[in-house]
């Protein structure tokens, strides 16, 4: 695809080609992001950081990733603090916005809303989540590290065996992530959730149409020859009261012990983030923070990366960004995390 001045919105968007040139790009910000150099490639753009939607690490490294190319980051967090609060509409809101930007990252609790933002921006727009239907970047992040965590133990992602578990009914980023990995060749995929929390069907036609095999269960035993195992946490926010998600809270955890006899040595663990640590979920235990197959924090750190690379490429100037760089002036100390 053409990135140059084009909104991301959707994985419906991308071939092999175009997440081959993003992963490229995303491999050329590492001194950046390490701040080993730093450049100024973006020096006086701005980016429109609309999060309508609670976010910590997906708002923050948008804006880490523009100032890491030399950009300023403006922000408007939660609906309250915003127009919209008085009515204003999605289209007059980017009507106005857009003109005080350069490129807009935006989420938003309702399904298609960035979209519909889109329509009224005038400069690219790039989707940070719209409710339960996609993820875009989070998905281009989790296969960014999926490629990465899976050559280091000599594997590829053709042909691997995934293991996706937890809500899969409003975990949008396991449905961005199922539509881009339906992109490879013969993986094997094992949805693990309760049957009222199971993986949309349209998710389902995607994999089927593409031809890779699924199991669908409740049970975690039959993954034991999973790669990767990629839990997410019950979406409370989607639900219509905190006790409906109560009743599927921690049913799905995954511990040292759960993890040793359920999964083969090398299988990597994965997770968008947050982690519901509460004593009544605590899906993914602390037990495991120190094993080194617990990739979430080095799945963070990607989405710097791959964030930087489609600001690069959005805005035009993906073969510029050395022509801009400089020595860091200060101490730092980002250590590689492969």
């Amino acid at each position: 695809m053409n990135f140059t001045g084009s909104n991301i919105l959707s994985v419906e968007q991308f071939d092999l080609d175009s997440i081959q040139q993003i992963f490229a790009t995303a491999d050329r910000m590492q001194p950046y992001a390490r701040r080993q150099k730093r450049t100024k490639v973006l020096d006086g753009a701005i980016l429109g950081n609309l999060f309508f939607e609670a976010s910590t690490r997906t708002r923050v490294s948008f804006g880490t990733a523009f100032n890491l190319l030399g950009g300023e980051v403006r922000e408007t967090t939660g609906m309250e603090s915003s127009a919209l609060a008085k009515g204003e509409s999605l289209y007059d809101t980017a009507r106005v916005l857009s003109s005080y930007s350069d490129v807009i990252a935006m989420r938003h609790p309702k399904s298609g809303s960035v979209a519909e933002f889109a329509q009224g921006s005038r400069v690219p727009v790039i989707n940070g989540g719209d409710g339960a239907n996609e993820h875009p970047t989070q998905a281009l992040l989790d296969l960014y590290t999926i490629k990465k965590e899976l050559a280091y133990h000599g594997h590829l992602i053709d042909g691997m065996h995934i293991c996706m578990m937890g809500d899969l009914k409003y975990g949008r980023t396991v449905h961005s992530l199922s539509r881009l990995l339906a992109l490879y060749k013969n993986i094997r995929f094992t949805l693990i959730s309760p049957q009222e929390l199971a993986m949309p069907d349209s998710v389902l036609a995607v994999l089927d149409q593409a031809g890779h095999r699924v199991t669908i269960t409740d049970q975690v035993s039959g993954s034991s020859d999973a790669d990767i195992v990629y839990q997410t946490r019950i979406q409370q926010e989607r639900f219509t009261t905190p006790q409906e998600a109560d009743q599927y809270r921690g049913k799905f955890r995954l511990n040292s012990e759960i993890y040793t006899k359920h999964y083969k040595p090398n299988t990597v663990i994965m997770h968008p983030l947050p982690r519901d640590s509460r004593a009544e979920a605590n899906e993914l235990d602390n037990d495991l923070n120190q094993h080194p197959n617990l990739a979430i924090f080095r799945q963070a750190d990607n989405g710097v990366l791959i964030r930087m690379a489609l600001f690069a490429l959005t805005l035009g100037v993906a073969e510029q960004v050395e022509k801009y760089d400089c020595e860091v002036n200060w101490y730092s100390d980002k250590r590689n995390s492969y």
